[in-house]
């Protein structure tokens, strides 16, 4: 099973060369930018629901461990908050490539 999913892992990586190696025939379609925007779309929207689904448990894990040791509790807010925006500052990172691959000229 694993060396079947390397295989088709380096199979994806290796034929777009190959594809975009050719030139372009008369007539084709520009079918870079409805990708792009079709990867930038799925991209965001997996980063965002992921990094959601991150920070929702982040936040449980940080109330239960306020639960049980309230002494602690300005440590472990504090710990919390420091997650959550590198959680967040993943899915800014996404956005940010999102738009790049929207609006640059291909």
């Amino acid at each position: 099973m694993r060396r079947t999913l390397m295989f088709a892992f380096m199979a994806v990586l290796a034929v777009p060369g190959v594809a975009l190696a050719q030139a372009a025939a008369a007539g084709a379609t520009d079918w870079v930018k409805p990708a792009a925007a079709l990867a930038a779309g799925l991209g965001f929207g997996l980063a965002a629901g992921l990094c959601g689904l991150g920070q929702g448990r982040a936040a449980g894990s940080a109330v239960d461990a306020m639960a049980r040791q309230p002494g602690n509790t300005n440590r472990i807010q504090t710990a919390m908050i420091l997650g959550l925006a590198f959680i967040e500052s993943l899915v800014l990172f996404v956005f940010v490539i999102a738009v790049i691959l929207l609006f640059v000229k291909s």
